[in-house]
């Protein structure tokens, strides 16, 4: 286990406690089945994009000569109120001037789930689908970026993917846990997410006392390196400096999986929409409010 110390106030804490995910050079397909996919256990693999040219030409430089002048949207980290949801873009511009901004200090503006094959298809080329056991769903390569500090909310994935996180430019970090820790994650209902105040960094434990019961894995990304992130991880992701991660994502073919995907599509995701278009705010306090209740009944003793 690693163990660090957050200060709160006049008081210092332990940190959440949390191992390093176990790094491996490469896997063929029947060891990432019997070892990892078969467990859901998260791994990173080092030399999985050892022979795509992406691993040489991927950079925020080769990304704006390629696509620079496609517009995209942006997504910042504010949580959502009123109306407002906080998965709508905040910003709307050239990929080129976004990226120049990242270059210029920018952390708070986040390109997100951008999809390489419909709006970037030459970058296509530069990759290929591993043969590690999955049927990955090949019309659906996204793209992720951010600057030096930017974070992304903890949250998990709607659709129960696995997903192949590859991960191109500077250090990015990458924070996990699996579904089964989720009564500690102070999870807001109707959501993905975890509440937007709790700091898994900082974890303040008087205010979030639930937060001293989880054990999670951390994952130090390098240029290069691809994380495997199984069905429902809890993932809260830094970015330690400028960098871009493309996933690859495999839709769920277990029964369980696959019906908690559809009901998050189909339900759960319209259900919330509509509330907030009518409730507004008054929806957004109740949840929060329910997830720290909920979460802090779950604390042992």
């Amino acid at each position: 286990m690693i163990f660090q110390n957050a200060i709160v106030g006049n008081k210092t804490y332990e940190m959440i406690k949390q191992s390093s995910v176990e790094r491996v050079d490469y896997l063929a397909k029947e060891g990432f089945i019997s070892n990892y996919k078969r467990f859901e256990k998260p791994v990173v693999i080092e030399k999985l994009t050892e022979f795509w040219p992406a691993r040489e030409k991927w950079s925020i430089d080769y990304i704006k000569d390629v696509a620079g002048h496609n517009m995209v949207s942006l997504y910042d980290s504010k949580p959502s109120t009123d109306y407002r949801h906080q998965y709508d873009p905040a910003a709307t511009m050239a990929l080129k001037s976004y990226f120049e901004m990242l270059e210029q200090g920018e952390n708070d503006l986040r390109l997100f789930f951008y999809n390489i094959l419909a709006e970037v298809p030459e970058l296509v080329e530069d990759f290929s689908y591993p043969d590690i056991g999955l049927s990955f769903f090949k019309k659906l390569p996204v793209l992720f970026a951010g600057g030096k500090g930017a974070k992304v909310q903890m949250h998990f994935d709607i659709d129960y993917a696995d997903i192949f996180l590859c991960h191109f430019g500077g250090k990015k970090r990458v924070l996990l846990f699996p579904p089964e820790q989720t009564q500690y994650m102070y999870h807001v209902p109707f959501s993905f997410s975890s509440l937007f105040s709790v700091d898994y960094d900082n974890p303040d434990y008087e205010k979030y006392p639930a937060l001293q019961y989880l054990r999670g894995e951390v994952a130090e990304l390098n240029h290069g390196d691809v994380l495997y992130i199984p069905p429902g991880y809890w993932h809260y992701i830094v970015y330690e400096e400028i960098g871009l991660s493309m996933a690859l994502r495999a839709f769920p073919r277990k029964p369980v999986n696959f019906f908690k995907m559809m009901k998050n599509l189909i339900f759960i995701r319209t259900f919330e929409g509509l509330m907030r278009r009518f409730v507004g705010q008054a929806w957004n306090d109740r949840n929060a409010r329910l997830a720290v209740s909920n979460t802090n009944k779950n604390c042992p003793g």
